[in-house]
């Protein structure tokens, strides 16, 4: 059992990772992410201890990706960050493999496959906080701080359009990105919650390109 006291001061450092860290990615997403992480993870009868020091540690690497402009993965260097807090720290080493094996695949990407059901609670909670009304938001602090549109023009082809660009809007966003959010999730309830969400930001792009052609 891991006391309550090595969590908070786990956490604590944790914390450190995310000072200026840009709204989409700051502290508080993993606060969110968090509470969809402990929910599935009830859901499912993953380890509970685990996931949360798995969520609390799974971004630390995100501050070097963005320094080294994506010549490391974030996921990846979390991992390796993370081993060495844990060390610091003598959680066992069971666990530590376990939580290591959550942040480097969270991504699911280059192979790193979630294999375990707190990997699996955390990577859909990761990937559940991007979708829904969450992830509406976040996708217009983003478009908002690289200066894309509030809305696209219909005639333009959005799958053509480049990212970065004045048409990264987050309606360009939600069509080849989020859109396919819900068919990646892993788990059952992690897969009932994003269809819901997914629903949510259909129904409201819908709506917002009604209001933009002065239909509603």
């Amino acid at each position: 059992m891991i006391s309550r006291r090595t969590v908070n001061k786990i956490e604590k450092e944790a914390r450190t990772y995310f000072l200026k860290a840009f709204s989409c990615h700051d502290w508080s997403h993993i606060e969110r992410v968090e509470k969809l992480a402990l929910h599935i993870g009830k859901k499912e009868k993953a380890n509970l201890e685990i996931l949360k020091l798995a969520v609390i540690l799974h971004d630390i690497g995100r501050k070097e990706e963005m320094e080294s402009k994506g010549a490391f993965c974030h996921a990846e260097k979390g991992a390796e960050i993370a081993e060495k807090i844990l060390r610091r720290n003598k959680i066992e080493e069971d666990d530590i493999q376990n939580i290591v094996h959550c942040i480097i695949t969270h991504r699911f990407r280059n192979n790193h496959i979630p294999n375990t059901i707190e990997a699996k609670a955390l990577y859909d909670a990761d990937k559940i906080d991007s979708i829904g009304a969450v992830g509406i938001g976040r996708a217009f602090l983003f478009a908002g701080k690289i200066g894309a549109k509030l809305h696209n023009n219909k005639k333009i082809d959005i799958r053509k359009t480049e990212a970065y660009s004045e048409e990264d809007s987050a309606y360009r966003e939600f069509i080849v990105k989020l859109s396919k959010i819900k068919d990646k999730i892993l788990t059952r309830e992690g897969k009932k919650l994003a269809k819901i969400r997914h629903n949510f930001m259909a129904e409201y792009f819908k709506i917002l390109q009604q209001e933009v052609d002065g239909k509603r």
